[in-house]
C-alpha cells in the first residue's frame, strides 16, 4: 500500500497524542479487568461454605418454608429467588437492596439454616469492577473511563494506518514480514516499538470487539444507545426488564398461590440455565420468571398472574430488539461469559494488551527527548481532506466525550497559535 507520508504523520501524531490520553487508564482497565473474569472462581472459593451445602438423606424442605426462614432472618423484604441447579447448592435469596448492587441470603435447603449472607458492595470483586468502570470516582471517573475508552478507538485506527508496511523498493516479502516480525537485533527501541506494534495490529479488531461490549456501560454513549433502541424499538421489550404496570387479578375465591406452586409452574416451562422467580412487588402484583441461560436465544421472561397462576405477560428472545441483542452478545463476550473459550480468549486478549501496551510506552520514552512531549510535527501545508473531516466529525458524533475533547484541544491549539502572533 503507498501511503500518503504527510497524512501518515499527521496521523502518527495523534496516535501519540491518544496514547498519552489513555495509556494509564487502559494499563489499569485491561488489569482489572482480566483480575474480574475470575471473579466467579474467587466467590466460589471464598463463599464455598455459604454458596455450597451438605446433602443428607432427609428430602430438602418446601421452598414456601424455605422462604419463610429466609424471612425470618433477613432485615430487609425478601423480593427475588434463585432456584438451585444441582443439591449441593444453597437456595439463594434476593434482598431489597438499593440500585444494581445486590444483597443476597442462602439457606440451607436440608435444615432450613441460613449459610451465610453475601453483600455484593462488600465483596473484593466488586471493588474490581468499580475501579475497572469508574476508577472509584463515581460519576467522574465513569466519565473519565468512557472518554478513554473514546479515544482508544482513535489510537486504533491511526495505529493501523500508522504501522501499515509502506510500499518501497523493498521486495513485497520483507514487507510482508512486518505483519509477523519483531526484529531482535536492531536494538532495543525498534525491538519495543515492533513488540508494541506488531502485537497491537493483530489485536486491534479484537479489542474494537470488547470496546463495544464496554461502551454500552457509560454514560453518555451508554444514554445515547438506550435512547436510539426506544426510538427504533430495537431494544427490550416494555415488561421485559420489569413488571411495573402489570397486575394480578384477585379473586375472592382463591388465595394467592405460595411459592412452591408457582415454582412448578416454573419448572414446568423447563427453562434452561439458572432460573430466577421474582416476588410481586405489591398486593397486585405478579410473579416474574426468568432464566440466564448460555444461549441468548433460550432465554424467556414470563410474568404469572399470582392468583392464578395463568400468564399476564410473556417474551422469547425473539421478541427482543437487533440493538439489544447485539448489545448482549459483545457484552458477554467482554466478560468471557461464552463458555471456556470465550474465557481462555479473553485472559489471552487482556495479558497480550498489556504486554503491547507497555512495549509501546518503552518505546516512546526510549524516542523521547528530554525535556520534551516528542509528538510528532506535521508539515504546515499539510491540509485534512474532506473524507477524512467526515470520519472524525463522525466519529465525534458517535463517541461525544471524544468529540468534546477534540474540540477543548482545538481550542487550545488556537490559542497557541494567537499567543504565537501576538
Amino acid at each position: 500500500m503507498k501511503k500518503n507520508v504527510q497524512l501518515n504523520q499527521w496521523l502518527w501524531k495523534w496516535h501519540v497524542i491518544a496514547g498519552l490520553i489513555t495509556l494509564p487508564f487502559m494499563l489499569l482497565l485491561a488489569t482489572t479487568g482480566v483480575i474480574y473474569l475470575f471473579k466467579t472462581d474467587y466467590n466460589q472459593q471464598v463463599y464455598q461454605s455459604t454458596l455450597e451445602v451438605t446433602p443428607n438423606n432427609k428430602p430438602a424442605l418446601s421452598y414456601q418454608q424455605q422462604l419463610v426462614a429466609a424471612q425470618q432472618s433477613a432485615n430487609k423484604p425478601i423480593v427475588a429467588v434463585t432456584l438451585p441447579t444441582s443439591h449441593d447448592q444453597a437456595t439463594e435469596f434476593k434482598v431489597k437492596g438499593q440500585g444494581r448492587a445486590t444483597n443476597a441470603l442462602y439457606l440451607n435447603p436440608y435444615s432450613g439454616k441460613v449459610t451465610g449472607q453475601v453483600d455484593q458492595t462488600q465483596t473484593l470483586m466488586y471493588t474490581v469492577r468499580k475501579l475497572h468502570g469508574e476508577i472509584l470516582l463515581s460519576k467522574p471517573g465513569t466519565l473519565a473511563v468512557e472518554l478513554v475508552a473514546s479515544w482508544f478507538v482513535v489510537l486504533i485506527l491511526t495505529g493501523l494506518y500508522v504501522w501499515w508496511p509502506h510500499a518501497s523498493a523493498k521486495t513485497t516479502e520483507s514487507s510482508a514480514a512486518g505483519f509477523f516480525t519483531i526484529r531482535t537485533n536492531k536494538g532495543k527501541r525498534l525491538f519495543w516499538r515492533d513488540l508494541h506494534a506488531v502485537t497491537g495490529f493483530w489485536l486491534s479488531l479484537v479489542m474494537l470487539a470488547v470496546l463495544a461490549g464496554g461502551m454500552p456501560w457509560t454514560d453518555v454513549f451508554g444514554s445515547q444507545l438506550k435512547w436510539v433502541q426506544t426510538q427504533t424499538d430495537s431494544g427490550y421489550p416494555k415488561y421485559w426488564r420489569s413488571s411495573q404496570g402489570l397486575s394480578s387479578t384477585p379473586n375472592q375465591q382463591h388465595s394467592p398461590l405460595d411459592l412452591d406452586q408457582i415454582v412448578d409452574i416454573a419448572q414446568g416451562y423447563k427453562l434452561p440455565g439458572q432460573i430466577s422467580i421474582n416476588f410481586p412487588s405489591s398486593p397486585t402484583g405478579v410473579y416474574s420468571i426468568s432464566n440466564h441461560a448460555l444461549w441468548l436465544d433460550d432465554q424467556q421472561m414470563i410474568h404469572l398472574d399470582q392468583f392464578s397462576g395463568e400468564i399476564v405477560k410473556s417474551y422469547t428472545w425473539d421478541d427482543v430488539g437487533i440493538l439489544m441483542e447485539l448489545r448482549q452478545i459483545f457484552m458477554r463476550l467482554h466478560q468471557g461469559e461464552y463458555g471456556a473459550a470465550n474465557w481462555w480468549v479473553m485472559i489471552f486478549i487482556g495479558l497480550a494488551f498489556i504486554i503491547a501496551t507497555s512495549a509501546g510506552l518503552v518505546s516512546y520514552l526510549k524516542r523521547k527527548r528530554k525535556g520534551s512531549w516528542s509528538i510528532p510535527k506535521v508539515p504546515a501545508r499539510f491540509n485534512v481532506d474532506k473524507t477524512l473531516v467526515s470520519l472524525i466529525i463522525a466519529l465525534g458524533v458517535l463517541f461525544p466525550m471524544f468529540g468534546g475533547s477534540l474540540v477543548l484541544l482545538w481550542l487550545w491549539e488556537q490559542r497557541k497559535r494567537f499567543a504565537t502572533r501576538l
